[in-house]
């Protein structure tokens, strides 16, 4: 059995209208567990954008929202986020059915952390101030920080709830209005929020959330002559499209965070529990599906073969299977289509020469369920070690020298991230500032914290998020001068 859900969009006496003349087409939200339909979802195409664009524009240019105090909206944020919060079961529930995601996962870290993200870039809202210049001429002049108008967000699949208020939060923060396309796999928990947002009294028109497919709403949103700001996470080849669009319509800014084939660097000296450890986690995490993943692994020859065996013993304890249980660490791959893609990938891996130490094969005959996937004699040239996989599978390579592993680190056209287990306070520096990548983690994976940030260099995109630096990037300058006269100093 399933229903149709029907878009969110701003509440406006157009778009009503055009609810009742408009003969929706829709499209099928399918559960990873089972491959079974969830619901259908009405589908945004260009014409429900251009709405969208429209009620966002005038909630921009004549609505309260960016003429709101930094403290008013800072209020209706903190709303928003105990809404949230009264509702984490069912929006956990709905992230672990649309996306694969493990329920408690979700239910205690990624749901509460949406609601942190409100709060976090909520006490920034009223701190937002320019700065008074001492000019070296008879002028005086001072800068604001003004919001940058019409935001486009276009969200990946992988973490549904965290990428929608990692972008939406320091942008209601600025005073922006907003339209955002999550992906078709995971378009429900956007929906929840679009509707909680309603209830906590963010104006119409501010928070627009049409679901789609990315040739024709996301294509739209890029190509839109009235949005001022496109902000894109997802593959490095889409975010070239974003781009090209970008400048073809109205030179609008972006900010792209795009993939990564990060390496993690273990030296002689590590703990070999703890790099075992901060390698399955680095790799397995979110069922791999997750663009820092370290699905490179370097480890120095001194401890390889200690190692090896030590990340075969914990890899098979790796509990795969139905998010819903409590035991379970990996949950199944988003679709049919990604975990076909997985497979091709390991079958890349085996036919170049590299030895399948564990896993490879799909897991029960129901879903899209993968085993923890480990290849050793990886060379650097193979597919496998080049491209992005986004899936459990890891690449695991030795290396001699430092200077031989800040080559293979940075051997890669991506620089997302990156991670070093190692007891010497040295070789940390000296690595971690060689690494070309935006977020290095040392004796750890995934430290996020939203007040730092993190993004790409390389083909892993620009722009920030997290931090205050995502908070200015939906901000822009404006210089303010006027001359003074007859001003005992200058």
């Amino acid at each position: 059995m399933y229903f149709i859900v029907y878009k969110i969009i701003a509440r406006t006496t157009d778009i009503l209208l055009y609810h009742l003349f408009h003969i929706w087409r829709t499209f099928e939200t399918i559960d990873p567990r089972t491959g079974e339909v969830i619901a259908r979802i009405a589908e945004g195409d260009k014409e429900d954008i251009d709405l969208a664009v429209k009620a966002a524009r005038r909630a921009f240019d004549h609505g309260p929202w960016p003429r709101f105090s930094g403290a008013e909206r800072r209020r209706l944020m903190w709303k928003f986020a105990d809404l949230i919060e009264e509702h984490v079961e069912e929006l956990a529930a709905l992230d672990a059915l649309d996306a694969g995601k493990v329920y408690l996962r979700a239910k205690t870290a990624e749901i509460p952390g949406a609601a942190e993200f409100l709060r976090f870039f909520a006490g920034a809202a009223d701190k937002i101030h320019g700065e008074v210049l001492k000019m070296s001429s008879e002028l005086q002049g001072y800068t604001l920080r003004e919001p940058v108008g019409v935001v486009g967000h276009i969200i990946p699949w992988n973490f549904p709830t965290t990428m929608f208020f990692m972008k939406v939060s320091p942008a209601l923060a600025a005073g922006c209005t907003m339209i955002v396309k999550p992906a078709e796999q995971t378009p429900l928990t956007a929906l929840y929020y679009a509707h909680l947002a309603k209830l906590a009294g963010i104006p119409d028109g501010v928070l627009n959330v049409v679901p789609g497919f990315g040739p024709t709403a996301g294509a739209a949103i890029c190509s839109h002559m009235d949005i001022d700001y496109v902000c894109f996470t997802g593959s490095t080849d889409v975010g070239r499209l974003v781009m090209q669009a970008a400048a073809a319509s109205n030179l609008k800014q972006v900010s792209l965070e795009l993939g990564g084939k990060s390496p993690l660097l273990i030296f002689d000296d590590a703990d070999l529990d703890t790099a075992a450890d901060v390698a399955l986690l680095g790799n397995l995490y979110n069922k791999g599906e997750i663009c820092v993943a370290s699905s490179r692994v370097f480890v120095q020859e001194g401890i390889y073969d200690k190692f090896e065996k030590k990340l075969l013993e914990k890899a098979k304890a790796w509990l795969v299977g139905d998010p819903f249980d409590p035991t379970v660490r990996q949950g199944p791959q988003i679709s049919e289509r990604h975990f076909d893609r997985i497979l091709s990938y390991i079958e890349h891996g085996k036919r170049e020469g590299a030895t399948l130490l564990t896993g490879g094969k799909p897991i029960g005959d129901k879903g899209y369920y993968i085993e923890p996937t480990i290849f050793t004699n990886v060379k650097e040239d193979m597919i496998i070690a080049k491209e992005e996989i986004f899936g459990p599978v890891m690449a695991l390579m030795k290396f001699k020298t430092v200077e031989e592993a800040i080559k293979s680190a940075n051997n890669t056209q991506y620089g997302l991230a990156a991670g070093i287990v190692t007891k010497d306070l040295n070789v940390a520096n000296t690595v971690s500032r060689s690494i070309r990548a935006g977020i290095i983690w040392i004796n750890c994976y995934f430290g996020f914290s939203m007040d730092c940030p993190y993004g790409g260099y390389k083909m892993s995109g620009f722009g920030r998020e997290y931090g205050l630096e995502s908070l200015y990037k939906y901000l822009q300058i404006k210089s303010v001068v006027t001359p003074i006269y007859n001003s005992p100093w200058l």
